[in-house]
């Protein structure tokens, strides 16, 4: 008990006899103080008093989809950093296929006494799931944030990366390199993400091309966020003689450019790939990757802003804060074909 008393201490930067106090419910400790030694337990792994055991000021639940994308964990660094600049502890909670669920993961840190809970491309997003969980967890006074897949029937801080302006980006630059056929790999349908994206892949090649919508709608695919679902999406896009692909995710465009050379073709001269989050180290891919960048460091950091506010009582609007995202062009987009042969033959 010395030596843990001693820990504890340590950790929260105050004499043991005060951690004495605190264990024991005794008065006379201000509530920084108080609140230093239960943060301290909770990062030691002790167990605290069950006398204790109310809310924690000092941990923040974190739950995301599988970490295999690498734009989640880049999520989760960001989060965590900035919760922890604030004093609090996240708590990662991951989603993996055959594992727990998202309510599950809920219910686990609402176990645990979480101050607040940031979900990232939960639930939220799909337009199908019930949204009664997320007015349950209200009810219980439990402050949550959600990033990307706005839902207007829960009544919670948003925060998002504008996908209609995504691909709008990445046909723009597409047709300004003389590409007419130009096709979308996205996820499921339901996703309100991927309703964006469409949205805005539509508008584009309407206001590029002159593409009416249904045209446009043959020149998009739907498959899952993996490399071979990007593979198989891109396998059919190039059926059709897409000399361009959009994909909703960069481990998409990998399975994208995959497709392209099983096919006997080259990247980018014959096909163009554009990928979306610019997640860590895919600058460099071969080629590297042009592709729409999230500005993850920005909603990581509106999302600890709004879930903090949240826990403090004054909360943040129950709205959507939308951030643009950045086209950054590198080396798997080039010239349409027919655009290279008309350069090479004035040249």
């Amino acid at each position: 008990m010395t030596a843990r008393l001693a820990d504890i201490a340590a950790q929260a930067g105050v004499s043991e006899a005060t951690v004495s106090r605190v264990l024991n419910g005794k008065p006379g400790v201000a509530t920084g103080t108080r609140e230093s030694v239960l943060a301290a337990l909770d990062v030691l792994g002790y167990e605290r008093p069950v006398r204790l055991r109310t809310r924690s000021a000092g941990l923040v639940g974190l739950i995301t989809p599988e970490l295999d994308n690498p734009i989640f964990p880049a999520l989760a660094q960001v989060i965590g950093q900035a919760l922890t600049r604030q004093g609090y502890t996240p708590v990662l909670a991951t989603q993996m296929p055959g594992g727990s669920t998202e309510d599950e993961l809920t219910e686990m840190l609402v176990d645990r006494n979480v101050s607040g809970i940031i979900y990232v491309s939960g639930l939220h997003a799909d337009t199908t799931a019930d949204t009664h969980r997320y007015d349950q967890l209200r009810l219980q006074g439990m402050p949550f944030v959600l990033i990307n897949g706005f839902s207007p029937r829960i009544k919670a801080p948003f925060v998002s990366t504008d996908d209609r302006a995504a691909t709008q980006l990445a046909v723009t630059h597409l047709a300004s390199l003389g590409h007419t056929r130009i096709g979308l790999a996205v996820g499921p349908r339901r996703f309100v993400p991927v309703q964006r994206k469409i949205e805005g892949f539509r508008t584009g090649m309407h206001e590029r091309l002159g593409l009416a919508p249904e045209k446009s709608e043959e020149l998009i695919q739907h498959s899952l966020y993996t490399m071979e679902g990007g593979q198989a999406a891109a396998a059919t896009l190039l059926a059709q003689e897409c000399t361009a692909i959009v994909c909703a995710s960069d481990m998409m465009a990998l399975g994208a450019i995959r497709a392209a050379r099983q096919a006997g073709l080259r990247v980018p001269q014959d096909v163009s790939v554009v990928g979306f989050d610019d997640s860590p180290l895919i600058a460099f891919t071969d080629p590297p990757l042009t592709t729409i960048r999230q500005p993850v460091q920005a909603m990581g950091q509106a999302a600890v802003r709004a879930v903090l506010e949240e826990i403090g009582g004054t909360p943040a609007p129950h709205t959507e804060f939308v951030f643009m995202p950045e086209l950054v062009v590198r080396g798997s987009t080039t010239a349409a074909p027919d655009a290279q042969q008309t350069t090479t033959r004035r040249d």
